[in-house]
């Protein structure tokens, strides 16, 4: 591997991108893939529709886990080494997946496959840090970021496709001939770096971490199904997880040797980024998750359509990323990351005055501008954060910033869940008051043709289209929610400093600080 510091060539630099992107792409798309195929996973595997979603979160769970200690196994095996480990696990446990005769064998697999799978996007993000120089990470950091920011965007698409062509268990087999050919392209052409081999484990400190997210996670994916802190499940999970994590602060900030090391969080541009990695993660996941229903169930749009109305914001996030690679470099990456962070929150701030009516022109106009806002803001924001980083603190950062992504996806989804069907049974009842032979309305003879509140079945289409409207109001609050979160995150561009690296590679412009 080259010097980090200041990479020269790197022999095949372009065969070890591509093997980077793969890896990335195929972590990026299981997050998601497998969602479309649920309902036919049930059937194969003979599970009710609450035992089947662990089929996703014993997935999300593995891999937020196995996240924090990256930086560590790379260090103490060698990056190359735990690349290559990472690859063939997934690649075997993604064969496995396909393979699986029961839901208790599938939850195992996936569980093994979240944990190796773990590890592919903060590998492949220092890996191209490291071999391509500073005037050339921008476009090093577009061309990974498509696999992240596109790969949870057309997983659903794709997995449709394969499910309806074919089965669901051609979801998992995809990734064998991916996984083969990125195994071998790394086994021949990426060098071996030296490892520390004396570097001990911090086992309590991941022990803690590990409880506090697993149980987080688990609490997450579980509470909507059993009505949140009314479950002594729940109650119990956010005990854990609070918990874990509060343990996990004060062993790092007393221990010796911690699993992370502290003085990562110095770094004024790194922990400004985790931040708003947060929040990236957090509104990506979040819109997708939100997008899908209230397409299907509101707009009334067969699933595959609804799928492909969705597939257009990937374009708009490739587009965005090849374009603020090269602008990310040549001028200040704060810029670049402000014009994101504002044409996103303008595309959320138009979907709060959607109706199930808005046409396919508005639909998919407004989501290609937001992809194009997400890669905005993602690429200029892993140059600064990385940027006045110790280069050995690296692969670190990257395992760390992964965790905020997935976390803030995991928070987002689940609170926007929660609140979409709290605001729907509250904005139904405040409608309800409403029907009343008091209502001026009831008296148009029209009416009573749709919706009689004397007969039950009129009462009952009354009802139906009450619900409707509480949930087309219930998301326009989640829209506006996720609209302040984007506008949240110009509170951290302040705290960052131009890199001087950047500064020095492009044209000089004036920085903000």
């Amino acid at each position: 591997m080259a010097d980090p510091h200041h990479p020269g060539v790197v022999p095949h630099r372009a065969l070890i991108t591509v093997c980077a992107m793969v890896a990335t792409l195929m972590q990026a798309l299981d997050g998601t893939i497998a969602n479309v195929a649920l309902p036919y996973m049930q059937g194969g595997l003979t599970a009710t529709a609450d035992q089947v979603t662990w089929v996703l979160t014993s997935y999300i769970t593995a891999a937020a886990i196995m996240t924090a200690p990256v930086g560590f196994l790379a260090a103490r095996f060698g990056r190359k080494a735990v690349f290559l480990a990472s690859i063939g696990g997934f690649t075997l446990a993604s064969l496995l997946c396909g393979a699986a005769q029961s839901l208790p064998q599938m939850v195992i697999f996936r569980l093994m496959q979240g944990a190796f799978g773990a590890a592919l996007v903060p590998l492949s993000q220092a890996t191209m840090l490291d071999i391509y120089p500073p005037e050339q990470r921008g476009q090093a950091m577009a061309i990974w970021g498509m696999g992240v920011m596109v790969g949870p965007i057309l997983g659903p698409t794709l997995g449709g496709w394969l499910t309806e062509s074919w089965n669901w268990r051609w979801v998992f087999y995809v990734n064998l001939p991916f996984g083969l050919l990125a195994f071998l392209g790394l086994l021949f052409f990426m060098q071996r770096e030296q490892a520390d081999r004396g570097r001990g484990f911090d086992w309590l400190g991941f022990g803690v971490l590990s409880l506090g997210i697993g149980a987080l996670q688990i609490l997450l994916d579980r509470g909507e199904l059993l009505n949140w802190f009314g479950s002594t499940e729940i109650i119990v999970e956010a005990v854990l997880a609070g918990l874990g994590i509060y343990l996990f602060l004060v062993h790092m900030a007393t221990a010796e040797h911690p699993f992370i090391p502290p003085r990562i969080f110095r770094d004024r541009n790194f922990v400004s980024g985790l931040g708003v990695m947060f929040a990236v993660g957090a509104i990506l996941f979040s819109t997708a998750a939100l997008l899908a229903p209230y397409l299907q169930t509101l707009g009334n749009y067969p699933v595959f359509t609804a799928g492909l109305i969705m597939a257009p914001r990937g374009l708009g996030t490739m587009a965005a990323m090849l374009i603020a690679g090269r602008l990310a470099t040549r001028f200040d990456p704060r810029k670049v990351m402000l014009s994101g962070i504002l044409l996103l929150a303008w595309t959320l701030y138009d979907m709060t005055g959607w109706t199930p009516d808005v046409s396919m022109r508005t639909l998919v106009t407004t989501t290609v501008l937001q992809g194009f806002a997400l890669g905005f803001v993602f690429i200029p924001l892993n140059l600064v954060a990385f940027a006045t980083l110790d280069p050995r603190l690296r692969t670190d950062g990257t395992g760390l910033i992964s965790l905020l992504r997935n976390l803030g996806s995991a928070i987002g989804i689940s609170a926007m869940a929660a609140l979409l069907t709290r605001n729907t049974q509250v904005v139904h009842s405040e409608l309800v008051q409403h029907v009343s032979p008091l209502n001026r309305l009831f008296e148009w003879p029209a009416i009573h043709r749709f919706w009689d509140p004397a007969t039950q079945h009129g009462a009952a289409l009354l009802n139906a289209e009450i619900t409707r409207q509480a949930s087309i109001i219930a998301y326009v609050d989640d829209f506006k929610l996720l609209m302040l979160l984007a506008l949240a995150m110009l509170l951290m561009l302040p705290l960052m400093r131009r890199p001087p690296r950047l500064a020095a590679a492009g044209p000089a412009h004036q920085a903000m600080d």
